[in-house]
């Protein structure tokens, strides 16, 4: 198997996240490293389908580990979630020489690559995603630049919302995932944390929590909302009304997913970005790149898809408590 690859492809697919440069970049110089060349696909399984790639040297990757975003572009592509958009692809890959892809993104991004694998292609993943959801892995790229962002600006809020004596709602990035709501509302000093996995729309508990805390002389109030409950606008409005305390919503948006990236994501990407190439050179395929206990390792890309990945309930009981 590895006497077969020669050339390998990268793309970055999905939801961009801070670190994906820094694992571009060690997909690349690794690879050439090892003796292979390298094509660069532009915007995903998109740029893929219309063969949008080109040869990758190292320079080309100088002077990107510190940017936000992905120098590769992504893009959704609905006719890649179809078989013939994937045998598309496969032979597009054998048509460039492409004897592997390794595919930066998302859970979404590992189907795409499970079928490029069942279509003859060496695939191998690596987690590129702010919402640390995939549950094979303790990391995943974007994650720790992302929270600290939001953290950051939850701080200055807290410090103008503290001033005025208000109830802030700030509303931060997770669909499904609660992990940086979680995050910011322990790191912020958070009175309410709104998880989509956890919360019971039970907004008379909020209520009555403002009111017993101003009562024992709290002058502000700090909510953190996960995306995935939302209405941050609306709730304000509510909360308002029952507590008389002025409450305003602050919706942070795609401000967490751009920035540079911190020393851990540019690192962690790197030495995932590495991993990727040496497993793919060892012969194997259709696996996906992951962080546990202290050591990079992989898993089958089904079995990773298949994981569940939960609010760990200590930490959620500590975050209530404190």
């Amino acid at each position: 198997m590895a006497n077969k690859i020669k050339t390998i492809g990268v793309l970055t697919s999905g939801g961009d996240a801070p670190g994906m440069n820094a694992a571009i970049r060690s997909v690349v110089r690794t690879a050439l490293a090892r003796g292979l060349s390298v094509k660069g696909i532009n915007r995903g399984y998109q740029g893929l389908l219309n063969e949008d790639m080109f040869d990758m040297q190292s320079r080309d990757v100088s002077d990107i580990i510190q940017k936000g975003g992905t120098i590769l572009g992504t893009a959704r592509c609905m006719e890649f979630k179809t078989p013939e958009g994937q045998k598309k692809g496969a032979d597009i890959c054998r048509k460039h020489g492409i004897d592997g892809i390794v595919v930066i993104g998302g859970d979404g991004s590992y189907r795409g690559a499970q079928a490029l694998s069942r279509n003859g292609i060496n695939t191998i993943g690596l987690p590129g995603t702010i919402d640390l959801d995939i549950a094979c892995t303790e990391y995943t790229i974007g994650f720790d630049t992302a929270v600290n962002t939001a953290m950051e600006a939850i701080d200055k809020v807290k410090d103008t919302s503290s001033s005025h004596e208000r109830c802030s709602i700030i509303e931060v990035m997770g669909r499904n995932a609660g992990y940086i709501a979680l995050w910011c509302g322990v790191a912020n000093g958070a009175e309410d944390i709104l998880l989509p996995e956890k919360y019971d729309y039970n907004e008379q508990a909020i209520i009555n929590n403002i009111i017993a805390t101003r009562k024992k002389g709290k002058k502000h109030h700090l909510i953190i909302n996960a995306e995935g409950i939302g209405h941050s606008t609306s709730m304000a409005r509510r909360i308002e009304a029952a507590t008389g305390m002025e409450t305003r919503a602050t919706i942070l948006g795609y401000m967490q997913r751009g920035g540079s990236p911190t020393a851990k994501d540019r690192y962690y990407a790197s030495i995932m970005g590495a991993y990727a190439v040496d497993i793919m050179l060892q012969g194997k395929t259709n696996r996906v790149v992951g962080y546990q206990h202290g050591e990079f390792t992989d898993f089958d890309i089904e079995e990773a898809l298949n994981m569940e990945k939960s609010i760990d309930e200590y930490q959620y009981e500590i975050s209530k408590i404190i």
